[in-house]
């Protein structure tokens, strides 16, 4: 693994960091992270999924954060933390490589108007272009070859990565990450026909993201029509994403790649969407649900919990067997009405 920093600790600083009990020797220094399997002597490893149980007798890791019930059975010092999964995502920041084009300055072939608000410590990175009336917080970092379109604000600490595009007035929260090729704000689907052609409805309304979201790479997340498309806090967006005009995202939901969600849709607070999930327009999802990968969603849900549609594979033999007693299950269900009809008859 290609490492990007020789930043390091000791076992008992990151004890402290992530709340966990150290048992071992505290001064033992660690400047990577690694798996149980690929770990050398100076990485820490985690353990989240027993699944990996088989790997921690023979890891070579220097220590191994990991649940307190499995301290016993780690053969070198241990990070004995309640939750191991949470942990490694608090581990991995320590981590997180900080890179020359993160540390600050602004880049004499960027375009900055005059106009334009930067807070302190920002970066503007290789020909990014930040346009008229932007507001940048405190800390943003806009990387090569981006644009924050007219009167953006971006808030503090954002990072905004390479090739990204915000189109005028979107509004970004503190904190928020934004992923390579992701276009913000672009024109919703909106069109009128006449019989004969389609004239465009402009797309009047913005986009805002709350605080500490993410988008993943070529996600597109389209302005309203008249109102606001809204992303609510601590959203987390997967790569291949489609958000349409007025769709509101609530606070802690996560969507998984290839989502697509039709206009004006609103998705709960606390909600997941697997891979591919699609859902129609002008729905309602309540808080908490959760809709499993490859579901097809034509109806509000107003009721937390978890669900899927759609049939899972099988051999293309017994598919296609299915695929034809499927055309028939209305004739079969009107002679199963017509039966029970004539034996309550009887």
């Amino acid at each position: 693994m290609t490492r990007y920093s020789s930043q390091g600790y000791t076992l008992a600083e990151l004890a402290q960091r992530l709340g966990a009990t150290l048992h071992g020797d505290g001064a033992v220094r660690v400047d990577g992270l690694s798996t149980l399997h690929d770990a050398g002597t100076t990485d820490i490893a985690f353990l989240a999924n027993r699944a990996y149980l088989k790997d921690l007798a023979g890891t070579k890791a220097a220590a191994v954060m990991l649940h307190p019930d499995m301290v016993d059975q780690c053969p070198v010092p241990a990070l004995a933390i309640d939750n191991p999964y949470l942990g490694y995502a608090h581990l991995s920041r320590c981590f997180a490589p900080i890179l020359p084009s993160q540390q600050g300055g602004i880049h004499p072939t960027a375009v900055i108007d005059d106009s334009a608000q930067l807070g302190s410590d920002v970066t503007v990175a290789a020909h990014a272009v930040i346009g008229a009336g932007v507001t940048l917080g405190d800390r943003v970092t806009v990387s090569a070859n981006s644009v924050v379109g007219e009167y953006c604000t971006v808030g503090e600490d954002s990072l905004i990565h390479p090739g990204v595009t915000l189109y005028h007035g979107v509004i970004i929260g503190a904190r928020a990450i934004i992923h390579g090729g992701a276009v913000i704000g672009g024109d919703g689907f909106g069109f009128a026909h006449d019989g004969s052609r389609w004239h465009k409805i402009e797309q009047l309304g913005g986009v805002i993201l709350g605080d500490d979201v993410e988008v993943g790479s070529c996600t597109s997340i389209d302005r309203g029509a008249l109102d606001d498309t809204v992303i609510g806090d601590n959203v987390k967006i997967d790569s291949q994403v489609q958000i349409a005009h007025n769709v509101h995202i609530g606070d802690h939901s996560a969507l998984a790649g290839c989502v697509g969600i039709a206009g004006s849709t609103h998705v709960g607070r606390h909600c997941q969407l697997g891979g591919g999930v699609g859902l129609a327009g002008h729905l309602t999802l309540c808080d908490g649900v959760n809709v499993t990968g490859m579901s097809l969603v034509t109806n509000s849900i107003n009721e937390p919990g978890i669900y899927s549609s759609g049939t899972g594979s099988m051999p293309s033999a017994l598919w296609r067997k299915n695929a034809v007693r499927f055309k028939q299950l209305d004739q079969m269900a009107r002679r199963i009405t017509r039966l029970e009809r004539h034996n309550e008859g009887e």
